[in-house]
């Protein structure tokens, strides 16, 4: 699969991530086919329906080239709500693509999925993409079953998926930690376009963030992708670092990559 696919299905198209993709995936060359279960205002061709409504989803996929699977709660919420919502929903997306032919899945994962990995220290090596999964929340087990239903889909169905951690999609970082996981909305771009155009994804597993100088992770399959990030976010590093101070051990939401998901979640609805 080297060509751009045409036509392609983006889930969780109202949400945030996915309102930015709607206006910066276009001009590759894709053609979006939006689902979410919210109408999305100015999309009157949208699909609006629920991962549940299994009909509607064998619908939304068939004859598209590829999918983005963006939907899904993304914070934290009792395990009844994430099962149906990001456990049995993302079950229910790769069924409708094994349905109807689909060989392309992107997947949005998140840093989560491994969410009680210890920061680095200054300077220490980056955190693998191998690390195994230390889930922080109901959320980040849900991602870290995404990941391994995108494997076992490889191996059994022989569909191919790009898993992406994402850390933070956001137009500017908000926090000091996001310094460390910033992905600008140009970037998820160019790794959304790299990941449906590269060759022989299998499944791969690629941390999502930009060219950050206080990078935690390791790049390296996200690059071998085809990802060339472009934006830094230490553009915003002495306004952050002036309002909120740095980053300490002594402060238990700093001492793992997931954050304040390791001692207070944010809870969804946000």
């Amino acid at each position: 699969m080297t060509e751009a696919p045409r036509t392609v299905l983006l889930t969780g198209a109202a949400g945030g991530v996915g309102t930015l993709m709607r206006e910066l995936l276009p001009p590759y060359g894709y053609r979006l086919r939006l689902f979410d279960q919210r109408p999305i205002d100015g999309e009157p061709d949208a699909i609006t329906a629920d991962l549940a409504d299994r009909k509607a989803l064998r619908e939304a996929v068939r004859d598209v080239d590829a999918i983005i699977h963006l939907a899904g709660i993304s914070l934290e919420a009792p395990f009844e709500q994430i099962l149906r919502a990001n456990i049995e929903g993302t079950h229910h997306l790769y069924e409708a693509a094994r349905e109807e032919g689909v060989r392309r899945v992107v997947f949005a994962s998140s840093n989560h999925a491994v969410g009680f990995t210890p920061r680095p220290a200054d300077g220490s090596a980056a955190i693998p993409v191998d690390t195994p999964h230390r889930p922080d929340t109901f959320y980040g087990l849900s991602k870290g079953f995404g990941e391994d239903l995108a494997s076992l889909y490889w191996d059994l169905h022989g569909i191919e998926t790009a898993s992406l951690r994402i850390g933070s999609c956001y137009p500017r970082p908000t926090s000091v930690r996001m310094l460390s996981i910033w992905l600008s909305p140009a970037d998820c771009a160019r790794l959304l376009h790299a990941s449906l155009t590269a060759k022989d994804v299998g499944h791969t597993v690629a941390y999502a963030s930009s060219a950050n100088t206080r990078l935690w992770w390791d790049l390296s399959t996200a690059r071998a992708l085809g990802y060339d990030p472009q934006d830094d976010s230490e553009t915003y590093a002495a306004q952050l670092i002036a309002a909120q101070g740095e980053l300490s051990w002594d402060n238990p939401e700093h001492t793992h990559l997931g954050g304040a998901f390791c001692t207070d979640p944010p809870r969804w609805p946000h």
